[in-house]
């Protein structure tokens, strides 16, 4: 079944709908239950509350290749066949506890529903698997699966699933089923549904007491993930019903994969406005992937790649760390201590939970402050492409509540809508024009920021939401840098809000006519090579492709874990002693946060080393990193501008110098102290 279109290929051998009756069909999806989910119904008859709702997931790929015919009944048809597999489910279940009565205690389960999991099977071809934008009204009535992210979860309400009625003139009993499309109004029969020789055509019915079943409900509302959306695209979104064991599965911000069926629902009846259908889906299967989020399946070739890389510059590993950060914003030149801030920031630090058992962020923030045409925007834009999930904002186009999270009415309900923070949790959040942003928005992630969470207290929703989240800021001074002011006076930022920031960049566009010449020959020679279209950029040791540097990024935070060694913690505790002293501009920097930071650069550093310890190498290097951040630097001279840095063609002779003088300076503080 190559591709499951609502039009089936000769792969699949249709069954007629009329071939076999619905007490067949639910034997042979008994049976199939019964060879392949034996294990669940065992665990599910374990559980000793009778009246909790049960999931019995079935893999798609497995009933497709044990009945190709079922599980092409149950794709084009399900509003019908997941009904008769919920009865299979409940037969199967009967058996089970038949067989195993004797030697566990067993009790039967009413609430036993039938999830479909459709991972790895066909149905997960573009046709059954369509962008929430792309959804049609041909997707209509077959089992369709959805990709996105929940952006607004309702509250957890009670609905009518069915009730019985007797005929008044022949006794015959039936159920009635509320429609979904009116409302989940009951809409009673014609005449009597009574089947038989003779339907005796009654229109008269009497409501049969205590026969009201009722189930959990809840809507969400899923969103396309924006990066999936071209530039230029609205991201759509839909509304999803959660019936039963699904609700209060899922929570705005959730990376989501719902599995379900397409109907539609009149919209509210409004005068003089014309009453639309509005598409809805009802999910039979939730699936969280926020494990998965920020995850990419890394291939053993690219491991063995990184691996033999190191061994080359195992030798002169600061060698090996330049060519890793060439491929950082290759079409930009120079600039090294902005790429390796960029390179720290997206690699971040360990968090760990200190005494108390508060947690100490891992994630780093970074705040480029510069001249107009410096770059900042292409930083991060390139950032976003090398983390698997971030959103992209500007100051200006955000609010405080389309930043963090805003509550809105919908239908005399109050519910959470998700902003950028919350939905980059896991990934990174980069925010353009910082300084674009009123006072207020920006104390609104505070928070965010330090606490990674943010808690709300809106129209009685009382919560708090995680931010587990990168924020990568780029502002412009306010007019021309005055390098005699304080950073704070110079970017109008408040101190708590730059000292959350691990790194903050100052880059001024200074007149250098050496340095002009060598930009614009290096812009000329890169449109000059853009034209030919070299195929020397696989070369690893010259500049790495974005694909394998953002397989690198995700490799070395999840395989590393870098412990600081005793003599990188006294280096960098030295230095922390000494900016104290000296912090007369940086007061609003230099708070016990910046020592964090180090920690949290020297950790970012091993990992890019591909190392698991935090060296003296490590720690001199984060501490260069946080002397390009200062306005006034406190050891390394030249350290001002970092529009200037460039690559060195000797790093290991440049780090010496640096190494050396950093380490005098801090043995005159120790012999001082």
């Amino acid at each position: 079944m190559g591709a499951a279109e609502a039009e089936p290929g000769p792969s699949v051998p249709p069954m007629p709908e009329d071939a076999l009756s619905d007490v067949d069909y639910v034997r042979e999806l008994a049976q199939f239950i019964l060879r392949n989910c034996e294990q669940q119904l065992r665990s599910v008859l374990l559980s000793q509350d009778p009246m909790l709702h049960f999931p019995l997931v079935i893999e798609f790929a497995e009933l497709l290749d044990a009945s190709p015919s079922l599980a092409y009944l149950i794709f084009a048809n399900p509003a019908k066949f997941l009904p008769l597999l919920d009865e299979a489910a409940h037969g199967a279940q009967e058996v089970v506890f038949e067989a195993f009565k004797d030697r566990e205690e067993m009790v039967l389960k009413e609430f036993l529903h039938a999830r479909i999991d459709v991972s790895g099977s066909p149905l997960e071809c573009p046709e059954t698997f369509p962008r929430i934008g792309r959804l049609r009204v041909k997707h209509r009535g077959i089992l369709l699966t959805l990709k996105g992210t929940v952006i607004r979860s309702g509250p957890i309400k009670m609905i009518e699933g069915e009730r019985e009625y007797e005929c008044r003139k022949c006794k015959q009993v039936f159920k009635v089923y509320p429609e979904l499309e009116t409302g989940n109004a009951i809409r009673l029969p014609m005449s009597c549904p009574s089947k038989g020789l003779k339907s005796c055509g009654g229109t008269h019915f009497r409501f049969v007491e205590g026969s009201i079943v009722c189930h959990d409900y809840q809507e969400i509302k899923i969103q396309e993930n924006v990066h999936v959306v071209g530039v230029g695209s609205i991201p759509r979104s839909i509304p999803a019903i959660l019936k039963d064991d699904l609700v209060d599965m899922v929570k705005a911000g959730d990376d989501v994969v719902v599995t379900g069926i397409l109907t539609a629902k009149w919209s509210p009846d409004v005068r003089d406005v014309r009453c639309d259908l509005d598409p809805i889906m009802v999910a039979n299967y939730i699936r969280r992937t926020n494990e998965f989020k920020s995850d990419i399946e890394i291939p053993e070739d690219a491991i063995e790649t990184f691996n033999q890389f190191w061994a080359q510059f195992q030798d002169n590993p600061l060698k090996g760390k330049n060519a890793i950060l060439h491929g950082i914003c290759p079409q930009i030149f120079g600039l090294f201590t902005v790429k390796l801030a960029v390179a720290l920031t997206l690699v971040g630090g360990v968090q760990h939970v200190d005494a108390s058992g508060t947690k100490v962020r891992g994630e780093s923030h970074l705040l480029l402050v510069g001249d107009p045409g410096t770059g900042k925007s292409q930083f991060l834009k390139f950032a976003a492409k090398l983390c698997t999930r971030s959103v992209i904002t500007t100051g200006l186009g955000s609010t405080s509540a389309g930043l963090t999270v805003t509550a809105v009415k919908e239908g005399g309900e109050w519910m959470l809508e998700a902003g950028a923070l919350v939905l980059a949790d896991g990934g990174l959040c980069c925010i353009d024009e910082f300084d674009s942003m009123r006072g207020h928005d920006r104390a609104t992630i505070h928070e965010a920021m330090e606490q990674q969470t943010i808690s709300i207290a809106k129209a009685g929703l009382v919560t708090t939401l995680s931010t587990k989240t990168t924020v990568f800021g780029a502002t412009n001074p306010k007019g021309q840098y005055d390098p005699s002011q304080s950073l704070s006076v110079n970017t109008t930022l408040s101190g708590p809000l730059l000292s959350r920031f691990d790194i903050v960049l100052v880059l001024l566009d200074t007149k250098n006519p050496q340095w002009d010449a060598v930009v614009s020959e290096h812009i000329l020679s890169e449109q000059h090579r853009g034209s030919e279209k070299t195929k020397d950029t696989e070369d690893l040791a010259c500049v790495w492709p974005l694909p394998l540097l953002r397989r690198y990024i995700q490799y070395v935070k999840r395989n590393f874990q870098p412990i600081l060694t005793k003599e990188a913690e006294r280096v960098l505790s030295s230095y922390y002693q000494l900016q104290r002293r000296s912090a007369l501009q940086n007061a609003a920097r230099t708070t016990i946060r910046m020592l964090e930071s180090l920690i949290r650069l020297a950790q970012a550093h091993a990992r890019l080393m591909f190392r698991n310890e935090v060296t003296r190498l490590d720690a001199i290097s984060a501490i260069i990193c946080m002397e390009s951040s200062m306005t006034a630097s406190a050891i390394l001279d030249d350290a001002g501008n970092a529009l200037h840095s460039s690559f060195s063609d000797n790093p290991d002779q440049e780090y010496a110098k640096q190494e050396k003088l950093i380490l005098e300076m801090l043995k005159s503080v120790d012999h001082a102290s």
